[in-house]
């Protein structure tokens, strides 16, 4: 390998959010985790919801707001009523003057 040109490959501790954690290889001086194989229900063999930072409930909180706002557009697209016309209709303007119309010559 060339001098000066590759990252610096450390020893580190992996830490993770359950209080695990472990060592490992890598460039970053260290490393922290939200799930390892300590915690993951694919390995530990039983089931535990992860909710990240709320993204189920902003989730839920956007369904609400489309439906509400899909609601709000039903109720005003009821609410609109097509109005007979006040005024009578005005007369069709005269229709302008037709050039001559000449015919194809015919082929032979």
């Amino acid at each position: 390998m060339k001098p000066k040109v590759h990252p610096e490959f450390n020893k580190i501790n992996v830490t993770c959010a359950c209080g695990n954690s472990f060592e490992s290889m890598s460039t970053s001086k260290e490393l922290k985790v939200e799930v390892c194989s300590a915690c993951h229900p694919f390995f530990t063999g039983t089931q535990r919801f992860v909710d990240t930072a709320g993204r189920v409930e902003r989730f839920q909180a956007k369904v609400e707001a489309q439906k509400a706002a899909a609601a709000q557009a039903a109720a005003a697209k009821e609410k609109k009523v097509r109005r007979p016309a006040a005024k009578a209709a005005a007369p069709a303007p005269a229709p302008a003057a037709e050039a001559p119309k000449t015919e194809p010559a015919p082929e032979q």
